[in-house]
């Protein structure tokens, strides 16, 4: 066996390859059925364990491997290294449903070796009824990649792997599971173990990273760290990774990039699934040097030669810091790992925290919700309760593996199990974030080995000084200089970085019918512009402290506003300005409209009223909440217009407000309608 092991390893990475410390004993525990948890750093070669156990099981006879892996873009890299080994590996994924019945001829003809699913398969019924348990031969072994997801505790926990537990309670016992991570402290070690069942061996190694070059640069704010990246990221030798906290960052960081003359190109979840192909096939080819991305690009990507990742943003915790430094140097002698910090990073994180789970409050709404139905649909609830669709998808996904809630088709019913709420459950997981973001302040600031202070904090019992971080070195790696030409330089970017507001092109449901209902081209806005992102170190900031602070918007917004209105292409030039009236700040918005139109030398009017005081629409969860909220509070006078208008707001971010007056002013006369925004609040936060 240890032979035919050693033979598959050169066959996978060449002559030369051998194993490392703890691969064939993995190897080993598989192939004797064992149920195995395996803690490596990342690089180790987890994965080279799974396939080369899958080989030789297949080779004795036996079914494939069903393998759980948490994103699309890791099973498009492990099957390209499945290959590797002469593998053939297949995955069902939401991507692809039109090759899943292609997919389950293959394994009914024992022509699968690797079936690679999201955990959220395990709870389709149709998946595991006619796909899974149609295999001729049964699993040959079961594989759960990025393990710490099964752990309430895990960094990045997800409900679905819940579904793993009882799927493996139904295994027959004599087909071995492994299960893979390589962020895990003691804490997540011994929930993952409980949940895996008795008997399970745990092979856990040092999780120090030799090639890896760290150092933490701090810098006031994102004009800075814009600078600093200009400056430097043709400096890094080969190709790297830029890891950003939003998807609006992403594509700011990358832009400012490439009018610096980088190859760069950003990657997040809301690209479609073949252009974020394409970006990966293009970056493992070296036809890119610079991905930036958020945590889409994360958990197990696997290139071996990057050379260096930046963080813009400090990350929420130790272990996805780790893990996500882990892309970088994985058969390279030295890679940067280069972490800036600035003010708004605890913000961001904060605001992460609070989203992260649902509160009690919310799953008790929508278990009451849905016990006073026979079934009751998503957006049935969401017409009834202020909760945010994703927010919602969380809550009911998580009734549903705890078995209080039941999927018939689009529809959801309540089971005949009590619903016992685990309020200090909740509570201790949430402190436990806080504590983990407090780490990741100390991270910033300690003045001992970095590297060492990462593995202590995985309960590493092999921690040591790399001798090649910033600290242990008592020098910078990189330089941390910018000049001032070039800070400059980023903050007129940062200012010049106006936003498109693109059209609302449906009513939600119950708006304007039972049903949605398309925006009809004569009642629908025009595209329109915001002057910045609400708090950047462009004018963002001054809006906040105008608006918050002063309560009255600075001159210099408004002439700004005016240079970006005179650069605007309008099919229809805007004949009067009006504005989005407010009960709270009157003369806020209204003093903003009356100066931006003197200076465009057009006329302003009071044409929209604030008809009652509503809720704050920032207070407001989903579209149909969002939607009637604005319904309810405006409506026109006579001081309408004929002729196209600019519509003014401070804010935007659902767009409804705007959308809604909008549609009054054309149901009133105006012609064309193009809304304008001081600043948007739309920050592409909370994606996976």
């Amino acid at each position: 066996m240890d032979n035919e092991a050693k033979k598959l390893l050169k066959t996978m990475l060449g002559v030369d390859a051998e194993f490392k410390d703890g691969q064939l004993e993995a190897i080993k525990s598989a192939l004797s059925k064992n149920r195995a948890l395996i803690v490596q750093k990342t690089g180790w070669g987890k994965s080279i364990v799974y396939f080369i156990a899958t080989k030789i099981i297949r080779k004795q006879g036996q079914g494939p491997t069903i393998l759980i892996s948490p994103l699309i873009s890791l099973m498009r890299n492990q099957i390209e290294n499945a290959e590797k080994l002469g593998l053939k590996a297949f995955t069902i994924n939401s991507a692809n449903q039109e090759e899943w019945e292609d997919i389950k001829q293959k394994l009914l003809s024992d022509d699968c070796d690797i079936l690679l699913l999201a955990p959220e398969k395990l709870g389709n019924t149709a998946i595991i009824k006619d796909i899974i348990n149609s295999i001729p031969k049964g699993i040959g072994m079961f594989v759960v990649d990025e393990a710490h997801c099964i752990s309430d505790w895990g960094h990045d926990f997800r409900p679905d792997y819940r579904r793993i537990i009882d799927f493996l309670n139904n295994l027959p016992p004599n087909v071995p599971v492994m299960a893979t991570t390589a962020t895990a402290n003691e804490r997540v070690i011994e929930d993952i173990a409980n949940q895996l069942g008795e008997n399970i061996t745990i092979l856990k190694g040092p999780l120090t990273r030799e090639s890896l070059s760290i150092q933490v640069i701090k810098l006031n704010d994102q004009a800075e760290r814009l600078a600093w990246l200009a400056a430097n990221i043709s400096k890094f030798p080969g190709s790297g990774i830029i890891y950003c906290l939003t998807v609006q960052d992403c594509e700011k960081v990358a832009k400012w990039l490439q009018l610096n003359n980088n190859s760069v190109n950003a990657y997040h979840s809301k690209l479609d699934s073949e252009i974020k192909k394409d970006i990966e096939i293009k970056f493992m080819n070296n036809e890119i040097k610079v991905i930036v991305a958020t945590v889409a690009l994360g958990m197990g990507y696997d290139k071996a030669d990057i050379n260096f990742v930046i963080h813009y943003q400090r990350p929420g915790s130790i272990v996805s810091y780790y893990q996500q430094i882990g892309r970088a140097g994985r058969k390279l002698d030295n890679a940067y790992a280069i972490l800036l910090n600035g003010i708004e990073d605890d913000e961001i994180q904060e605001y992460f925290i609070k989203t992260a789970f649902p509160t009690q409050k919310e799953m008790n709404e929508v278990v009451s919700y849905v016990e006073q139905k026979t079934s009751v649909r998503k957006r049935e609830i969401l017409k009834s309760l202020n909760i945010k669709p994703s927010r919602l998808d969380n809550i009911v996904k998580f009734l549903e593996v705890e078995n209080i809630i039941t999927k018939n088709g689009p529809s959801y019913s309540r089971t005949l199990h009590q619903w016992r709420p685990d309020l200090e459950k909740s509570k201790k997981i949430t402190e436990q974030r806080v504590a983990e973001l407090k780490e990741m302040q100390e991270y910033t600031d300690v003045d001992t080995c970095y590297m060492k202070f990462i593995s202590e904090k995985l309960d590493d019992p092999y921690a040591k000084d790399c001798n090649k971080c910033k600290n242990c070195l008592n020098k910078n790696i990189v330089s941390i200089d910018i000049k001032e030409s070039e800070i400059i330089a980023a903050t007129k970017f940062l200012k010049e970085e106006f936003l498109e507001i693109n059209p609302r092109k449906q009513w939600p449901e119950g708006i304007k019918a039972e049903g949605k209902k398309g925006i009809r081209p004569e009642e629908c806005n025009e595209i329109g512009k915001a002057l910045c992102s609400y708090g950047d170190a462009g004018w963002g900031k001054i809006v906040k402290i105008d608006k918050y602070e002063t309560e009255y918007f600075s001159d210099a917004l408004v002439d700004a506003s005016v240079e970006l209105i005179k650069t605007w292409t309008f099919s229809e030039k805007p004949s009067w300005i009006t504005y989005v009236p407010s009960l709270n700040r009157p003369t806020l918005v209204k003093s903003f409209a009356y100066r931006v139109a003197n200076k465009l030398n057009l006329p302003c009017y009071d044409a929209i009223d604030k008809v009652q005081k509503t809720e704050q629409q920032k207070t407001m969860e989903n579209s149909i909440m969002q939607c009637a909220n604005a319904v309810k509070g405006f409506s026109i006078n006579s001081n309408c217009q004929n002729g196209s208008v600019i519509l003014i707001d401070d804010m935007v971010d659902s767009k409804w407000t705007l959308t809604v007056c909008g549609s009054l002013l054309k149901e009133n006369g105006a012609n064309l309608v193009y809304p304008y925004a001081i600043a948007s609040t739309a920050g592409g936060r909370g994606e996976e």
